[in-house]
């Protein structure tokens, strides 16, 4: 190979690598996708440096594929056409912010960091490097967030290798001290494994077997008990009120997931059951693009799909505190987390249904993302899932 095909080449398979292990489910690891911001930054052409992000973002998104087939129960093709059509708005923000010009470049990043963060193109901001901070600057809360910012327009200019040493360095110290968020008091997160039958089988035996596994909960000492997201399937009076009963000799509250229907479509949500009742406590504000968000439907007057809260409930209440809610698809994008972060709550719930992830590290991926951003907040961290 010649050395002039051999030059592009490198950044090009660098950042696929760096996208592999960045973003490989180890929230310790997620500090190695800092080195994509400097691969950008020393392509040599436009041509490169579209290249350069398609890599590192597919890479990143690599599960994408499989876990389409496994939702839809279909063969490969219709998920690499997603994942491909996914990684449109990353690699065209990318290309077209690029330059040639040293001096303009921090100032070109950042603007591609904000952009990549927030909606439109941040609906699809997946893999931000940006997501770091919460390993290199634990408990900084928002001087953390603006270090790590500053970090990466440092990353891309002349002064890269200076700037890598000093982020390595607080890495490695930041890697010795390590702990996992905390629970707050009397809070208890319930995994489970029961694939894709939870939230579609909402038969009176499921919703038995999952009142047991909260009562074993309670009695352990939890007064708060979190179940993944649509646990409880659709959420009906009928629904509502047999869980009401079965609180009725406890003091417990039980937040879990579940989907409103109505005419127009279906909201996915968390609820709050106590032996007073049953109410909504959040709404998604960003349901899965594609397979449950659908906006081109109202263009067609067609009805379905989840509707999209974008700014709404960044908190609610819950209890004596205030909780941050990020349900699935919430936890691996940003202005969710820092929107909420803004109104100060006092701990972050966090809940998934990813048994269509299996082989995947999509959920490995959610859990690292979401406990980084608990631990750069210094949040408590209550997670639910079901595989």
């Amino acid at each position: 190979m010649s050395r002039d095909c051999l030059r592009p080449s490198l950044p090009i398979l660098a950042s696929i690598a760096i996208g592999v292990v960045g973003w490989s489910g180890h929230v310790l690891l997620l500090p190695v996708a800092l080195g994509f911001p400097v691969l950008w930054s020393i392509a040599q052409t436009r041509s490169v440096a579209a290249l350069v992000s398609a890599g590192y973002f597919l890479a990143a998104s690599r599960g994408l594929p499989q876990g389409v087939a496994a939702f839809y129960s279909s063969d490969i093709w219709p998920g690499l056409l997603l994942w491909l059509c996914a990684s449109m708005s990353f690699v065209v923000v990318h290309a077209v912010l690029w330059t040639k010009n040293a001096g303009a470049r921090p100032l070109h990043y950042l603007l591609v960091a904000v952009i990549m963060a927030i909606p439109p193109f941040g609906i699809m901001g997946w893999a931000h490097p940006v997501t770091a901070a919460g390993v290199l600057f634990p408990g900084w809360g928002w001087w953390g967030f603006g270090l790590m910012t500053a970090g990466l327009a440092g990353l891309v200019t002349r002064i890269w290798p200076a700037v890598a040493i000093a982020l390595t360095a607080l890495w490695l110290w930041s890697a010795a001290s390590w702990t996992e968020p905390g629970l707050p008091n009397g809070w208890r997160g319930v995994d489970l494994e029961l694939g894709a039958s939870l939230g579609r089988d909402g038969g009176l035996h499921r919703q038995r077997d999952l009142i047991a596994m909260v009562r074993n909960a309670v009695s352990d000492g939890a007064r708060f008990v979190v179940l993944p997201e649509t646990a409880l399937g659709f959420w009906t009076p009928t629904v509502a009120r047999l869980w009401m009963r079965a609180s009725g000799d406890t003091d417990a509250t039980v937040i879990a997931g579940a989907t409103v229907l109505d005419a127009k479509g279906y909201d996915n949500v968390l609820v709050a059951i106590d032996r007073k009742g049953g109410r909504i406590l959040y709404r998604e504000r960003m349901p899965v693009p594609g397979s449950m968000w659908q906006p081109w439907r109202s263009w067609f007057r067609e009805s379905g799909g989840a509707r999209a809260d974008f700014f709404a409930n960044p908190i609610v209440p819950i209890g004596a505190g205030r909780a941050a809610p990020l349900i699935c698809y919430e936890q691996l994008i940003v202005w969710p987390v820092l929107q909420s972060m803004l109104h100060n709550p006092d701990f972050v719930v966090a809940v998934g249904n990813g048994w269509w992830t299996e082989g995947t590290s999509i959920v490995s991926i959610q859990r690292a993302a979401t406990t980084a951003w608990a631990e750069l907040f210094a949040k408590p961290l209550v997670i639910a899932f079901n595989t």
